[in-house]
């Protein structure tokens, strides 16, 4: 169900891991160059220009007056950028090549906004099928893609998010150049949880917060202008977390996410619990089994564990999707054997 990495490749990895982590700000779009270019004036002035997430050459801003000593040493300090970011995407191409998960250009977009306003530091989580990507990158191991055009982020309790533009979360998000807007609520006096892209795209965000009830339910997100999707089990995926990095042709930015047991676990319970989308149950099933296959082999004791930890009321729901799961991991008896005797299926 996977293949380990070479350690090389590993640390070539961490190395991109680290640099997301460290790097002040994200570059939107490819790195581009610095160019002058004239006004209808006729004054000069230095752009970066660069492609963004569809292929549209853009120029960027960076100073005017060139000759002048402080805008000289603001290029220098934007050629250097630009070569850092020219540099890790060397890795970050040797590493999709060897089959990297690797994120599309607009949805790297989407979330260098979210890390310009420091949302990841404050606590918020990458879930979802995009999150499962950073995992079994941060693990070393190759397996099958589930592509998706959603991104879900969740706030496990108030987040200390120190500035906002005007407009929240809804304005962070245009800032990535994507025209997102907010999708109408079930019922017509519902406000947005959702945001898609405009026109026929299907692009969407999705905001989800924790419930302890059983429904599902709409919650506002104060700190963020904005209102999310409360789900029930939510808050146990949410507990630990851990940093990675998302790559892309575009860059790499750094990220949260759930720490893999979790999220294998809390996979194996959605996929009881979601209903009529048989498509998602089969990929949370999918990718429960990858996870549960690597940590059994890998990291014994982190299921058994993460188990340990699961509320009474879900453990039904992971007996229910082991079993449904049980054939696929049949080549992984050592993984089987540790989650099969810690649910005592």
């Amino acid at each position: 169900m996977y293949k380990r990495y070479s350690p090389g490749l590993a640390t070539t990895y961490a190395d991109v891991e680290n640099h997301a982590i460290q790097q002040d700000e994200i570059l939107l779009g490819t790195p581009g160059a610095i160019s002058i270019r004239k006004n209808a004036s006729g004054s000069k002035f230095y752009v970066r220009q660069y492609y963004d997430y569809e292929g549209n050459k853009k120029d960027q801003y960076i100073a005017s007056r060139p000759g002048d000593a402080e805008t000289e040493r603001l290029v220098r300090e934007w050629k250097k950028r630009i070569g850092e970011a020219k540099e890790i995407l060397r890795s970050v191409r040797l590493l999709v090549r060897e089959g990297y998960c690797a994120f599309a250009p607009k949805h790297l977009a989407a979330l260098v906004p979210l890390n310009k306003y420091k949302i990841f530091a404050a606590g918020a989580v990458l879930v979802g099928t995009h999150a499962f990507e950073v995992i079994v990158n941060r693990l070393g191991v190759r397996v099958a893609v589930f592509k998706t055009e959603d991104i879900d982020i969740a706030r496990p309790n108030r987040l200390a998010v120190e500035t906002l533009p005007k407009g929240g979360l809804l304005e962070l998000l245009r800032e990535s150049g994507v025209d997102f807007v907010g999708v109408p609520g079930f019922r017509h006096h519902d406000p947005s949880v959702s945001y898609k892209e405009s026109g026929k795209s299907r692009f969407t965000f999705d905001l989800l917060v924790p419930t302890s009830s059983d429904e599902i339910e709409i919650r506002p997100v104060k700190e963020l202008d904005a209102h999310a999707t409360a789900l029930p089990y939510l808050k146990y995926l949410l507990s630990e977390t851990q940093i990675g990095a998302a790559i892309s042709s575009h860059g790499v930015v750094a990220v949260r996410v759930p720490i893999p047991e979790r999220f294998a676990l809390h996979k194996l319970i959605v996929a009881q619990v979601r209903i009529g989308r048989p498509e998602k149950t089969l990929k949370d099933l999918g990718q429960a089994a990858v996870l549960i296959a690597v940590l059994g082999e890998n990291h014994p004791g982190a299921l058994e564990a993460a188990f340990e930890k699961t509320p009474i009321s879900s453990r039904k729901h992971i007996r229910k999707s082991l079993m449904q799961i049980r054939e696929q991991l049949e080549p992984h008896p050592q993984s089987w054997e540790e989650i099969a005797t810690a649910a005592k299926v």
